[in-house]
């Protein structure tokens, strides 16, 4: 197959060429308007005057408009960019703000979060969206989506990872157009008595009372949090351990209602109402019907992001079916790649649900006939374990580089969870939906409650048992945004060898996989000639650490702690052993003196130290210590008292001297720039 034969595949690229554009660069947006708009006038005369859509002239002015046209449908979608956005409002006072709900996120173990939409500041119209933080208090109101408040705080701005390699929240939030957050007490919010519903608030309701008639019946904790999930969108309820077996076996994608979902209720559909193709128009009415069965569906699963964009996908491959042309389902994926992100929204190019799942489609849809070329068994159950081994195989080669770059990890045994539950995830979700359905009704039997169970329990026993094999899971794989081009390079390159093997393919193949090799060996040198020493910040702990190419020494007060900010940094740095120890009161580093005072307070009189660490909260006399010892550097980390920290920084303010606190200006290095 000729992967870029299609126009809309063509197009699909060339906007999201545009897209990336927008993202990485700098324009104003009334230039990328004014080039926009003379393209397409360009484009529009030059057809009208010589009617050829074949030759290379239309085809380039067709191209930089859809390039063009990308790179503003990104800045445009910017709610930052809007004039009326919060932001470019005053925040001198605390508001009010008027609030409305509009998602309800998993709450961590210390607080409820939200994300509302923010319809006026200070009695003035304005837009925007900002994420709510509400600390865990079973006295407090529970919010649920489209309840509006009136809040009266001010917005505080979501902060850069403090740490190297640490996930950028600040980032995921802002690809979500989200900028800030506010902190919700008891006192400084109201909640409204009446307020306006919304399709998402209405979907919330349907939803919860879903979850509260199935908690009626006698299903086991984990089985219900697994039900949740792969019917309603709902992991609040799923615990941690579950869902880590899934991520192990490979099987996490079942958790979460997207592509593979929607793509067999869509089969399952088509099979149920195949009687009416014997009807007058009976393809247009099935067309039909699917879609607004699939969309029902989506409505009761919460409308998500991933929700609404599988749906729109597979609306676009229901018409396909329709025409009954499957050969055009490249151009159906790509026309459907190509309406979300210019239509929706072209900020979930860069969300790694919607990267997967278009990988794994487009994968499914080159790499799987070429499989089934390569063997064809003859016996019909070989040929069908064949065919759904051949679907697995052409998915995770599809996401691979996706799932390397951001988990650095690969389940070898994902094969064998996907061979066990997809063949019966069609039957799971039929029974399910008619369990829902039942439930509703108050005439749900107990038999089908105990077999929806029993189900649901043999899954997560097959899943367990392959995440216990822990010898072919395969974690801590450094892979960097390069090695994720050139792996992207290697798959299209050997799709274009399944399809046609001559020798000018094979050796752009095998130059393929050459060239992943020497960036990888290059990133390994390169790792090795590294040299640096850091103080990360922790929550509760002092943590230190040299690095000395792909070796790193790490002094902390808790080791068992630290791995947990240690990991990410391990991988991403290429580390290869990581040695622990026990803090020492003073070092030695880049010919600088360091010493670090801890919670006893002690510290040799008349001595210079070029920089001091303040750790657990020291009882003492900054402005003594900074006069006996003059330092060039007060260093504090996070393991003191916020307030002790505050009163500090004043001193070293008075005194003139530099100050630097982890929890607000991050990890600091004592060789290069502090990060």
């Amino acid at each position: 197959m000729k992967l870029f034969a299609f126009v809309p595949v063509k197009l699909a690229l060339l906007l999201i060429i545009g897209i990336l554009i927008g993202r990485y660069f700098t324009f104003d947006i009334s230039w990328t308007l004014g080039c926009t708009l003379a393209l397409i006038i360009t484009l529009s005369l030059y057809y009208t005057l010589t009617k050829q859509l074949t030759s290379t002239l239309f085809g380039s002015i067709a191209a930089a408009t859809t390039i063009a046209l990308g790179t503003l449908t990104y800045q445009q979608a910017q709610p930052i960019n809007n004039s009326a956005h919060y932001s470019k409002a005053a925040f001198e006072n605390n508001g009010p703000w008027q609030l409305k709900i509009k998602e309800v996120l998993k709450p961590s173990s210390f607080s409820q979060r939200y994300i509302a939409t923010v319809n006026s500041l200070d009695r003035n119209l304005v837009s925007g969206k900002i994420l709510l933080n509400k600390k865990m208090d079973t006295t407090a109101l529970t919010l649920h989506v489209d309840d509006e408040l009136w809040v009266y705080t001010r917005p505080i701005a979501i902060g850069p990872p403090l740490n190297p390699h640490q996930f950028d929240y600040k980032r995921y939030l802002e690809h979500m157009g989200i900028y800030h957050q506010l902190n919700l007490n008891t006192t400084n919010y109201i909640k409204s008595k009446t307020h306006t519903s919304t399709v998402y608030g209405l979907a919330a309701k349907a939803r919860l009372h879903i979850v509260e008639k199935l908690k009626e019946q006698n299903f086991g904790a984990d089985e219900l949090g697994v039900i949740q999930a792969l019917l309603l969108g709902q992991r609040s309820d799923l615990s941690e351990e579950t869902y880590d077996n899934y991520k192990k076996a490979g099987a996490v994608h079942i958790l979460a209602v997207s592509g593979l979902h929607i793509g067999i209720l869509l089969l399952l559909i088509q099979f149920l109402l195949s009687p009416l193709r014997t009807l007058p128009k009976g393809n247009i009415v099935i067309l039909v019907l699917s879609v607004v069965l699939l969309w029902g569906f989506a409505f009761l699963a919460g409308l998500s992001a991933s929700i609404i964009r599988a749906c729109t996908m597979f609306s676009f491959i229901a018409y396909a079916l329709s025409l009954n042309r499957p050969s055009n389902t490249s151009n159906i994926l790509s026309l459907s790649l190509f309406f979300i992100l210019l239509f929706i929204n072209p900020n979930l190019l860069f969300h790694i649900g919607f990267q997967m799942s278009y990988a794994a489609v487009f994968a499914i849809v080159w790499i799987y006939p070429l499989l089934q070329k390569l063997w064809f068994p003859k016996h019909k159950i070989v040929r069908y374990f064949w065919q759904l081994l051949s679907v697995s195989l052409a998915a995770q080669l599809g996401v691979l580089p996706i799932s390397l770059y951001y988990f650095h990890q690969f389940p070898g045994l994902f094969f064998i969870s996907n061979l066990l539950i997809v063949p019966v995830l069609g039957a799971i979700l039929a029974i399910g939906i008619l369990v829902i359905l039942l439930s509703l009704n108050n005439a749900l039997p107990d038999w089908l409650v105990w077999l929806f169970n029993k189900l649901i329990l043999w899954m997560n026993t097959v899943v367990d048992l392959v995440a216990q094999q822990e010898a072919f899971i395969f974690k801590s794989i450094p892979f960097d945004h390069i090695q994720l081009v050139i792996g992207y390079i290697v798959i299209l390159l050997m799709i274009g060898l399944l399809s046609k093997v001559t020798f000018k393919r094979l050796s752009f193949f095998l130059f393929g996989i050459l060239g992943f090799q020497l960036w990888t060996m290059y990133a390994d040198y390169n790792a090795s000639k590294q040299k640096d020493i850091l103080l990360l910040h922790q929550t509760r702990n002092t943590v230190l650490i040299q690095r000395n190419g792909r070796y790193l020494n790490v002094w902390s007060k808790d080791s068992l702690k630290s791995k947990n900010i240690l990991t990410n940094f391990e991988v991403q740095e290429r580390i290869y052993r990581t040695t622990h120890d026990t803090l020492r009161q003073a070092y030695l580093a880049d010919n600088q003196s360091f010493l670090i005072i801890d919670s006893l307070g002690i510290f040799p009189a008349a001595k210079e130290k070029n920089i001091i660490l303040l750790t657990d909260s020291p009882k003492i006399n900054l402005e003594r210590l900074i006069r006996d010892t003059r330092p060039k550097l007060i260093l504090v980390d996070g393991s003191n008292y916020k307030s002790y920290v505050a009163r500090w920084k004043n001193t070293c303010k008075k005194a003139k001297l530099p100050f630097h606190y982890t929890g607000e200006m991050g990890a600091y290095s004592f060789i290069s720039e502090p990060y």
